[in-house]
């Protein structure tokens, strides 16, 4: 058993990717730029798009999609994830696509369940994501004591989950978050999109006293900022600066606020200098290069945590972080290039 140094957990689902979809979005109310979870009426999008287009099939779900942009950067044998799946072909094709990226999945099945999927409608360089998670809300806490995801819990630097993970999983998420915290290991948060702040936020604060990084967009961040009555939603050094002084239970490691906003700048905030925001600008690509936005938040925060439980500076992080997604919206879904380019 190597020693692997990040450990992740979230909703394993597998991305069922559609161009082009401007006529889903108005059938089904969606928005071009969002991330919910199917109702009632969203349950035909999955057979339908099967049906009337071209899918491109890609292993999705938030913190695998960072997991693997974590594994990407880092050496063997360095990244595990783990989540709940059917026990299905959609499962086994997420093994694949995690085994291709060197990634080491520890996933709770589920017999007789089907694997979570999402529908991934691109309209220009927008995506909107609908999620049935299936099998993926059925994760049991005692998979977190089993002796497999225990030695990986030693032995990992930081612990990583998507905010996703929190419209069901809130009991696993404090066990996790705390143990980081009495542990002095480090426990990162992705707030994943917009209905988190807003609908799981009495969730979130649970989580936010043992959190030491939280990694948001800026749509989240301004969710957050109005879901908590914050009087300048739209200022992102301001949101930082508030989030990142948040009661937090471990004094001793300041508390690291990453807020991106796609092609403009990154800003982050650190709780022991609130006042002292760091913008990053980011190397903005040209229009015709960047084939689909699906995924790169994700990579985003896969190539931060991987530069950083390999103990680069804050700055080293964030550029890790831009070049990851810079590569990812390049490709098509949540993928980076083969082979290998050296990030770190």
């Amino acid at each position: 058993m190597s020693s692997y140094s990040l450990f992740c957990i979230g909703n394993p689902l597998l991305d069922m990717q559609v161009t082009s979809g401007e006529e889903l979005l108005k059938k089904y109310e969606l928005k071009a730029n969002d991330a919910i979870l199917a109702e009632e009426k969203h349950a035909p999008i999955y057979e339908e798009v099967v049906k009337s287009y071209q899918v491109t099939y890609v292993a999705g779900g938030a913190s695998q999609n960072a997991a693997r942009g974590a594994a990407y950067v880092l050496p063997p044998n360095s990244v595990v994830y783990t989540g709940c799946v059917g026990d299905d072909e959609l499962a086994e094709q997420l093994k694949a696509a995690n085994k291709r990226e060197g990634l080491q999945d520890m996933y709770y099945v589920k017999k007789g369940e089907q694997t979570g999927a999402c529908a991934v409608v691109i309209t220009g360089h927008n995506r909107s994501l609908v999620t049935t998670l299936r099998a993926a809300e059925k994760f049991d806490k005692a998979h977190l004591s089993s002796p497999e995801i225990s030695a990986v819990l030693e032995s990992a630097k930081a612990y990583y989950m998507e905010g996703f993970f929190l419209t069901h999983g809130l009991e696993s998420a404090l066990e996790l978050s705390q143990k980081a915290s009495k542990d002095a290991k480090v426990f990162a948060i992705n707030l994943s999109a917009p209905f988190i702040p807003q609908f799981f936020g009495a969730q979130l604060q649970q989580i936010i006293p043992f959190t030491d990084i939280v990694i948001a967009n800026e749509s989240e961040a301004e969710a957050w900022a109005t879901a908590n009555g914050h009087a300048t939603p739209t200022d992102l050094a301001a949101v930082a600066k508030a989030i990142a002084i948040q009661p937090k239970s471990n004094a001793s490691r300041p508390r690291i606020v990453v807020l991106t906003h796609g092609a403009e700048s990154t800003v982050v905030v650190t709780s022991d200098a609130p006042d002292a925001p760091k913008i990053y600008s980011v190397h903005a690509l040209k229009y015709e290069d960047i084939i689909d936005t699906n995924g790169a938040g994700d990579a985003f925060a896969g190539g931060f945590l991987g530069a950083f439980v390999s103990g680069k500076s804050l700055d080293e992080c964030v550029e890790a972080g831009h070049k990851m997604g810079a590569m990812c919206v390049q490709q098509v879904g949540p993928q980076f290039k083969w082979p290998k380019i050296d990030i770190l």
